[in-house]
């Protein structure tokens, strides 16, 4: 690979250089995929049976067979509502989008070289938040897809805006930063514009229950369209594995590995972007899941992002799941926004994370 031509010494020092530790390395990144994939089906599978109904993990895996033709599940026609309808598409849901956010937090903090780089560095959270924003409080439509749509569109503006100010700024990465920080002070002002000037009270808890992240309206049709979105970006990210190995030393390094740097920024940027938008559109704005979930990653299988890629996006699918199933239980029969639940706990984790850092360096 590419990476491997360059003095680990000049990468960052917060973002860890890969290195040359070959097959031993590839074959660690298998074992720990496997059991990291089958540890993802085990959570999905128990977390459909947390909650008032008296259901087992086999009983969530009958309704699932069931539903695709496979025999009978035994149970009620309630309790496969239950399964089917209420809890395993939000289990799948809360997957779909810990994988996506736990996957553009790895790209980003490649592309942009910055360590605190998330999925929101680039405004599309804030723009995704004016958007719904929009929908919910001057009433223009009603119901969870329509809201879905402005909060899908708002994201694209703010993620243009970004591109407009940062190319034409210079395009440096520096720029592309600074550009995405004033487009989220400008959407988030933007939002509390409107909310104080046109929302009622009802109106402004439903608007902040949403923005602080909420799986609640989980459907199947989130799941397809989130997840065949998250899937396809995993492909790609993972294709450009060896262009983010040479990102992490800095561009003018890439562009003399031979990585079109313009070119695969500029569709990794789209690709992260489009990723946000789905997920920030479906969900909510979930916080620490694109910031920690890369760092404790790297922590367990380096830096080369042929495997960093896809383990950093099955373990944001692990966490997510089980943050939102603490979300919706720990204070029940009430439901604590998921992205609350994200940042009591990513915030401990982040502090362990950066502790380790410091002891090793």
């Amino acid at each position: 690979m590419t990476s491997l031509l360059v003095d680990e010494r000049q990468a960052p020092g917060d973002v860890e250089a890969p290195t040359g530790r070959g097959s031993r390395g590839s074959r660690r990144g298998l074992v720990l995929g496997v059991v990291t994939l089958a540890a993802l089906a085990v959570s999905i599978a128990v977390a459909t049976t947390i909650g008032p109904s008296d259901l087992g993990p086999r009983d969530a895996v009958a309704v699932a067979l069931s539903k695709v033709g496979l025999g009978s599940s035994g149970l009620t026609g309630i309790q496969e509502a239950i399964v089917w309808d209420l809890r395993l598409p939000r289990a799948v849901l809360a997957a779909a989008c810990g994988a996506g956010l736990a996957l553009c937090g790895v790209v980003l903090q490649s592309l942009l070289r910055n360590p605190l780089a998330d999925p929101f560095v680039l405004g599309i959270s804030s723009g995704a938040s004016t958007g719904a924003v929009a929908i919910v409080v001057l009433g223009v439509g009603a119901g969870s897809a329509t809201l879905a749509s402005g909060a899908f569109v708002g994201a694209l503006l703010a993620f243009g805006l970004v591109l407009v100010l940062g190319m034409a700024s210079g395009g440096t990465t520096d720029r592309m930063i600074l550009a995405g920080v004033a487009a989220t002070q400008l959407f988030a002002a933007l939002t509390s514009f409107i909310v104080f000037t046109a929302a009622d009270a009802e109106q402004t808890r439903g608007v902040l229950f949403w923005l602080l992240g909420s799986l609640g309206t989980a459907s199947w049709r989130d799941v397809l369209v989130c997840g065949g979105l998250v899937l396809a970006g995993l492909v790609v990210c993972w294709l450009a594995a060896g262009a983010l190995d040479a990102f992490t030393f800095g561009e003018d390094a890439a562009a003399a590995l031979g990585v079109s740097v313009l070119r695969i920024r500029l569709l990794l940027l789209v690709v992260t972007a489009l990723m946000t938008a789905v997920i920030v559109s479906t969900s909510g704005a979930i916080g620490f899941v694109g910031l920690v979930l890369p760092h404790a990653a790297r922590a367990v299988v380096g830096a080369r992002h042929r495997v960093l890629v896809p383990v950093s996006a099955v373990l944001g699918a692990i966490f997510l799941v089980w943050v939102d199933v603490g979300a919706r239980t720990v204070i029940a029969p009430q439901e604590l926004p998921v992205g609350v639940a994200t940042a009591l706990v990513g915030v401990p984790a982040f502090v362990v994370i950066l502790l380790r850092r410091r002891q090793r360096s």
